[in-house]
């Protein structure tokens, strides 16, 4: 059964251009045009003559020349190079020698010319009705053996956590697409560390800023906003579950706990958090092995369904040697041993055979029995973070009402402590939780999800200069 479209990346499709040679420059910028589709092409091929006058240009400019790809047009008719040169069109110089890049690599036989790439499969309608404008077509063909296509996830209209994956890396094509489900795992760590609903509400206000372009400086971070609203959206929710507005100051009622007077309570359910997350995150990747190199790999790898049933027999195993009933502990550790069984299976027939090979088994093995159980007691500092907010918001709150109670220059300084111990609480505290978060996520919960990385998806994209001729007689 097919997996939901949120959960894969984009589908992709290898595809042909074909066109009349006349008309393969007006079929390069319909494609450039349209940008999404990404033509195979020859990066360190000899430069042509539009290369060449856009590298003479930018020497004379000197180094504070703009980059190429951040300035590139195309002209639709081709322009005078010579023209161009001298009236210092880089960007339709730059956009000339992309197109050259391209055109150099397109196969010609006879009055046709071919070029090959990728495309998303959603947008093969569209391209092929552009290209019939120009004469040509889009021709759907295989995906060649051992050719794994470029990835592209998705991006799910205004609100993606794409970034916090494509940080990391880019997944294989064949992995599962974990935007979502990583995201909102990275955005519910950040509120257990920094549960505060006074503190959350002015993350949810900045994050509303950020969305605007407010400030302006910060535009260039404006894709960011859904992590940061996220953050303060699941800040607000474990605040209102601490009971904590801007620290204890007993506005809020302790729903589910408060911090720092149930410290193990906190620290047990952050461990049993990030152990239902590890599951998760195995489960994921067991799917991912399966669907890379097929059940023969997936059954045995520490990341595949092995590393599975090992993780997955040690929840009865603990929960019975907790509530001292031998059945789920029992249950539990014939799970874990098949799962180090077949882990085992396939270490060693990775390996040369023989002492050697034991030997080595042994040692994998052992490493990844440890890893199970520092990755999960990793979790632990979710719970650490947690209290180190509630007692920095708490020392800060009892300062404000110590000084509160000490007449008009008291209750002065009672605001301006307040003032700039909530700044610095929440400015520091916020960089801690979020950097934290991040590194769960990434060596925790990544690390067993791709084993591999993949290719991103690069269509070509130049926009087309309608009025080239006119910038030429200015």
């Amino acid at each position: 059964m097919p997996w939901p479209e949120p959960m894969t990346p984009v589908r992709m499709r290898r595809v042909a251009v074909v066109v009349p040679r006349a008309a393969l420059r007006d079929a390069l910028v319909r494609i450039a045009e349209a940008g999404c589709v990404e033509l195979d092409h020859a990066e360190d091929a000899a430069p042509g003559p539009a290369a060449l006058r856009l590298r003479r240009l930018r020497g004379r400019a000197g180094p504070a020349a703009p980059e190429t790809g951040d300035t590139a047009v195309l002209a639709v008719a081709a322009p005078d190079l010579d023209r161009l040169e001298q009236r210092d069109g880089v960007g339709l110089l730059a956009g000339e020698a992309q197109l050259e890049e391209r055109a150099g690599s397109a196969v010609r036989r006879g009055e046709v010319a071919a070029l090959a790439g990728w495309c998303p499969a959603a947008e093969v309608p569209g391209v092929a009705g552009r290209l019939a404008a120009a004469g040509g077509a889009l021709v759907p063909l295989p995906t060649p053996r051992g050719t794994d296509p470029p990835t592209l996830l998705r991006q799910a209209g205004r609100v993606s956590f794409t970034p916090l994956v494509t940080t990391y890396g880019t997944p294989r094509y064949v992995d599962l697409d974990p935007s979502w489900p990583a995201g909102l795992a990275y955005v519910a760590m950040f509120g257990i560390m920094f549960g505060d609903v006074g503190h959350g509400a002015l993350l949810l206000l900045a994050a509303m800023a950020l969305r605007l372009g407010r400030p302006r400086r910060l535009v260039p971070l404006r894709r960011l906003w859904p992590f940061l609203a996220g953050a303060g959206l699941a800040s607000m929710l474990a605040g209102a579950a601490y009971g904590e507005f801007f620290g204890p100051t007993g506005l809020l009622p302790v729903l589910w706990l408060a911090p720092l007077e149930s410290p193990a309570r906190l620290l047990t359910a952050a461990v049993v958090l990030g152990a239902g997350l590890l599951a998760l995150a195995h489960a994921a990747g067991a799917v991912n092995r399966v669907r890379e190199d097929g059940w023969a790999t997936g059954l045995y790898a520490a990341s595949g369904c092995a590393g599975l049933l090992f993780y997955l027999g040690l929840a009865p195993a603990a929960a019975g040697l907790v509530l001292d009933a031998w059945v789920p502990v029992v249950a539990g550790a014939a799970l874990s041993a098949t799962g180090l069984a077949l882990l085992a299976s396939g270490l060693f027939r990775a390996t040369a055979g023989g002492g050697a090979g034991v030997a080595e088994t042994a040692v994998r093995l052992f490493d990844v029995v440890v890893r199970a159980g520092t990755n999960t007691l990793s979790f632990a500092r979710l719970a650490a973070f947690g209290l180190t907010h509630a007692a920095l918001a708490d020392l800060v709150w009892r300062g404000t009402t110590a000084l509160a109670g000490r007449g008009v220059g008291g209750v002065a300084g009672a605001v301006v402590l307040f003032t700039v111990g909530t700044a610095v609480s929440l400015g520091l505290e916020a960089l801690v939780a979020g950097v934290q978060a991040l590194r769960l996520a990434f060596y925790e919960l990544f690390s067993r999800l791709f084993e591999t990385e993949g290719r991103p998806f690069r269509p070509w994209h130049v926009p087309a200069a309608q009025r080239a001729e006119a910038l030429l007689r200015r």
